[in-house]
């Protein structure tokens, strides 16, 4: 199966201009994402590009670094991920997976990671279980997750007058992770929860769920999805005229790459929480101009995330000496002050959960953009300790 996959290998061993020089330190990275699926996009081969810009930030040839990047198309199916972690780390040598998005996936990959002492570096998947049920001493959380979103966009619109919510649930563990997450913001914000129904992943008729919405009296219609049927069910909506009947729809997580491709006449006036905006200041336009050139479109928060975690982790690599030991390298990262170009300080938890400020966006109006991607305006900023769950303490690897 895995030599049916594309895989692509981008070599980085020898950059231009990179002094020539004894490499003592060899690292090869895996991304492992949806490549050709409603993840694509947010993703994909984006994803790749900024591990490759991570390594060439880093200067990791000067620093005696030879770093290898591979990646591959995990169809967001468990078995298929699951295929290609044990083939990387048994017979290709790779030391860390990197982004993973579809948490059934991603939660997959954390056990084969621990098993293999590997290093597992998401940053696409939010099902909190990878810091919880499934805590793993091998694993780094580092963009988001579904309690981060619950508290950011669930706690705004609960306080805003959506005290009755009905969930569209992606029928797997991330939308059930949101679900259940923001089912536990919304009433303790003294909502309640009138309806919920389960939605196959993925899927393209959101007619019959967003009818069975529609009838429930709920205020706010939370998206409990992401990608392609985040928008699809966005799109729907629209066209059965629920929004404009008074009904409020909650993207529970959203994309900027989503939001572009919705366009802002049907995306005006949604609330959304996310950990990266590329419009954020200078550091992070610059960031994502060069990433655009290289892309052709602005990060998403998951792309971004795979930068900074990349960064951190080489850092990381080049302090053990090693790539080796994967739980060392993972030690190592959570005494590190980090003080990231993308999502300022970081701590990374004896969990693996990266703490770091989320953001409540609204989506603006067509007037109120400036250009294609000008497409949020900032309401607050939420602290690490307010976003994410305390860490449990069978998760306390620090004390193991």
């Amino acid at each position: 199966m895995i030599n049916k996959l594309a895989m692509s290998t981008v070599a980085l061993a020898a950059m231009a201009g990179a002094p020539v020089m004894a490499q003592d330190i060899s690292v090869k990275l895996g991304v492992l994402n949806d490549r050709s699926g409603i993840y694509a996009d947010l993703s994909g081969e984006g994803s790749v590009v900024a591990a490759r810009m991570a390594v060439e930030d880093f200067e990791a040839a000067d620093k005696g670094m030879t770093v290898e990047i591979v990646s591959a198309d995990h169809q967001n199916k468990p078995d298929v991920g699951s295929n290609i972690a044990r083939q990387w780390y048994d017979v290709d040598g790779v030391n860390a997976i990197l982004d993973i998005p579809t948490s059934s996936v991603a939660l997959a990959v954390a056990d084969i990671t621990h098993e293999a002492n590997g290093v597992m570096l998401n940053s696409g998947a939010g099902s909190t279980g990878l810091t919880r049920e499934q805590c793993r001493p091998t694993t780094v959380h580092w963009t988001y997750d579904t309690a981060a979103l619950a508290n950011g966009t669930g706690t705004a619109m609960t306080n805003a007058g959506g005290k009755k919510w009905f969930f569209l649930t992606a029928d797997y563990a991330f939308g059930h992770s949101l679900e259940e997450n923001t089912t536990a913001v919304v009433e303790a914000n003294g909502g309640e929860v009138v309806g919920q129904v389960n939605v196959p992943f993925p899927a393209q008729d959101f007619s019959s769920f967003l009818l069975q919405a529609q009838g429930s009296g709920a205020d706010v219609i939370g998206l409990a999805n992401a990608g392609g049927d985040t928008i699809n069910a966005i799109k729907q909506a629209s066209e059965f005229g629920i929004t404009q009947a008074g009904q409020k729809l909650a993207a529970l997580l959203m994309f900027a790459n989503d939001v572009h491709a919705l366009g802002p006449q049907t995306a005006q006036g949604l609330s959304l929480t996310e950990a990266f905006y590329w419009d954020q200041n200078d550091t992070t336009r610059e960031f994502s101009q060069r990433f655009m050139d290289k892309h052709g479109s602005m990060p998403s928060m998951v792309q971004a995330g795979v930068y900074s975690a990349t960064l951190a982790y080489l850092e990381a690599v080049q302090t053990v000496g090693s790539a080796e030991d994967g739980k060392a390298v993972v030690d190592q990262i959570k005494t590190m002050d980090i003080d990231d170009a993308l999502f300022g300080k970081v701590t990374i938890r004896a969990d693996g959960r990266a703490l770091h400020d989320m953001y409540l966006f609204q989506v603006k109006a067509p007037e109120d953009s400036t250009g294609e991607w000008d497409l949020y305006n900032q309401i607050s900023s939420i602290t690490g300790e307010e976003a994410f769950l305390p860490m449990l303490d069978e998760c306390d690897f620090s004390k193991q």
